[in-house]
């Protein structure tokens, strides 16, 4: 069940753009649906998703959405999806509910937990 934190920034991205908010919504989803342990917490202006540790977070922004890895540096690309040239962080970008399947994100995701479960 969401904290009060979580549902007024979900309800923020929702008066904001009604697009976004159904994105994120379907992100929350897969990511939650991974696997019962997973939690989600406000952070760093978006939603960071941890299972023991955290393994990847979504912000919203103006024209996408962004789901991020903080080990981004250190997954497997198959898919050539993975934005960013940082020493660690990548990302991927969202700009519709159909990114989630043509972009492979539940793929990502489950490469993401694995990772952080190594740590």
């Amino acid at each position: 069940m969401p904290t009060e934190r979580i549902s007024q920034l979900l309800d923020d991205i929702r008066l904001l753009d009604a697009g976004r908010f159904e994105l994120v919504q379907a992100l929350r989803g897969v990511i939650l649906d991974l696997d019962p342990s997973i939690s989600e917490e406000v952070k760093y202006g978006g939603l960071l998703f941890s299972s023991g540790k955290p393994f990847c977070g979504v912000f919203s922004y103006a024209k996408h959405v962004s789901l991020e890895f903080g080990e981004g540096a250190s997954l497997p690309d198959a898919f050539q999806v993975l934005e960013g040239a940082g020493r660690f962080r990548r990302h991927i970008k969202l700009v519709s509910v159909e990114d989630i399947g043509g972009k492979h994100v539940r793929d990502y995701l489950v490469l993401a937990r694995g990772l952080t479960a190594d740590l």
